[in-house]
């Protein structure tokens, strides 16, 4: 039975601290649970354990203190992240509007070996596979030992957007083995490098961590087409919620409404209008990781869609890995509830390690009930006229098409309802904005001229957020830091759902330890916020 190793190279992330802060890391005695260390400009250090915080010294921290460590350390790259050769710890900066750093995070990175066994027959079977889980239980570092385990006896390629797989510098960490790494210089050019390691390099399996927008989902498609194995990570915790995604539901297949014939109504069952997978899933497996030793395996995407959207449940493997390192594989039994499966398949409450049985299912919305309630958010909206300046009309029809949105796109601004412009139209001020802003018309601001950016708007205009539980607020903490690691991450920012004041403290408070900017927009009910970087 393999036995897990970790390697955290802690030696050399000491070496880049002030002498006087690395003896009082010391001195708290708990290295092998330390995340990150804070060091902010006039303010006293501090260290963030898994557990708990603990103060650094006294005195607050110095510009020469901040000027040493980044003499140490390598080049902040576009996405203010810079790191130490042939290791996985990553520092972050925060400068003021000058440009000037004021603040670092300076986070442990540790290598964890013997974590792949649990799915290990999974990696070596030649399937695409695609990873969920929320941020920081294990998805980076399960994708790093795929690498190194497949390099053995194939050819692999790691694409690396923020040097989080195989660390800083131009030589990749020994943890991925053989694997090549090819660096992102910034995190908006991902899918054109998954591209271009197809293209040159001719690998036989594609290693890409956090697959987040459209044009990546659109890249993995492509690479999947070519014959070449994927293993990645996703946005999403569950296969229900990455199939309502809008921007990620092609990885798995995507779904549309379809209309019947009278004839195959009948010969279905079925009312005339059902939901179909519209094409073959990118992934052949998905793995959603609910805690470290813990996994619900899909292993036939294609089964477990066309089971979900024809309201029945999919029957996932549950696998752990025991206290004792032993792995157990368990299959779901199917049920005539038509609920989500994973509902019945919980941890015990007392976190015990052994063996679960298979609880009776909550009572919740099948897929098809929460598909609908998405959809009829489209379907009983009021009716827009959109005035597009210096936008792409044809692709924000495509937009709108998309989503399904009542949007008219009107020639005339004395038509429309709302106008949508870009970025660089909306800071000179041109003279039709001034007037649409001076008739209190709304005006969306695109940052670029593609769908993606269009679809948000559109969202936010129709107000197409998910709905949230207002009192689950283990919900809100785990969506709200996967919100600011979407950020931390190189998402410029991230909207999340409308919430109630009190959920909103307690979004922008999670911001604000993140170091992040966070702002509220809208108005009650329909008011939330915004994560951003400075």
């Amino acid at each position: 039975m393999n036995q897990k190793r970790i390697t955290d190279d802690l030696n050399e992330f000491m070496g880049v601290l002030p002498p006087h802060i690395a003896q009082a890391v010391e001195k708290a005695n708990d290295s092998d649970n330390l995340l990150e260390i804070v060091l902010d400009l006039g303010r006293v250090p501090f260290a963030r354990f898994v557990n708990r915080e603990v103060q650094l010294s006294e005195n607050e921290i110095t510009r020469d203190e901040i000027d040493l460590i980044v003499s140490r350390i390598g080049d902040f790259d576009a996405d203010n992240r810079a790191g130490l050769e042939r290791t996985l710890h990553r520092i972050s900066a925060i400068r003021n509007r000058h440009g000037v750093i004021v603040g670092l995070t300076a986070r442990v990175g540790r290598a964890v070996y013997g974590t792949i066994d649990i799915i290990q027959d999974l990696v070596e079977s030649d399937k695409s596979i695609l990873i969920l889980g929320q941020p920081g239980i294990g998805k980076t570092t399960m994708l790093r030992e795929a690498a190194r385990i497949l390099a053995e006896k194939k050819r692999v390629v790691i694409v690396d957007t923020s040097n989080e797989i195989g660390g800083d510098g131009d030589v990749p960490h020994p943890a991925v083995g053989k694997a090549r790494r090819m660096q992102v210089a910034k995190p908006s050019l991902q899918h054109e490098v998954m591209i271009e390691a197809v293209e040159n390099h001719n690998p036989e399996v594609i290693v890409i961590d956090e697959i987040g927008r459209e044009l990546e989902a659109a890249a993995a498609r492509t690479i999947a087409e070519r014959g070449v194995q994927l293993i990645g990570t996703a946005h999403g915790r569950t296969l229900e919620n990455l199939l309502i995604n809008p921007t990620l539901s092609d990885l798995v297949g995507g779904i549309e409404s379809v209309t019947l014939s009278d004839e195959e109504a009948r010969r279905r069952g079925t009312q005339k209008t059902v939901l179909e997978r519209r094409s073959p899933p990118t992934f052949d497996v998905l793995i959603e990781i609910k805690e470290r030793d813990y996994l619900i395996v899909h292993p036939d995407v294609t089964t477990a869609v066309d089971a979900l959207v024809r309201g029945q449940p999919p029957l996932p493997e549950v696998r752990q890995r025991t206290v004792d390192g032993e792995i157990k594989i368990k299959k779901a039994t199917a049920k005539p509830t038509g609920t989500l499966p994973t509902s019945g398949l919980r941890r015990p409450a007392n976190g015990s390690k052994k063996e679960k049985e298979m609880e009776a299912p909550e009572p919740q919305r099948t897929f098809q009930e929460e598909y609908s309630r998405s959809q009829s958010r489209t379907t009983s909206l009021q009716p827009q006229k959109v005035f597009a300046y210096g936008v792409a009309r044809n692709r924000l029809q495509q937009a709108v098409k998309r989503l399904g949105v009542p949007a008219e796109i009107v020639k005339d601004i004395g038509e429309a309802d709302v106008l949508i412009t870009l970025r660089t139209y909306y800071r000179k001020r041109q003279r039709t904005i001034m007037d649409a802003e001076a008739h209190g018309m709304p005006i969306y601001v695109l940052r670029a001229n593609t769908v993606h950016q269009m679809e948000e708007a559109l969202a936010e205009m129709f107000n197409l957020a998910v709905e949230r539980s207002p009192n689950n607020r283990e919900q809100i903490e785990a969506d709200t830091q996967a919100a600011i690691e979407a950020v931390l991450n190189g998402q410029r920012w991230v909207d999340l759902p409308p919430a109630a004041a009190h959920i909103r403290r307690l979004q922008h408070e999670m911001a604000r330890q993140a170091e992040l900017v966070s702002h509220s927009y809208g108005k009650d009910p329909a008011r939330r916020v915004r994560i951003f970087r400075e």
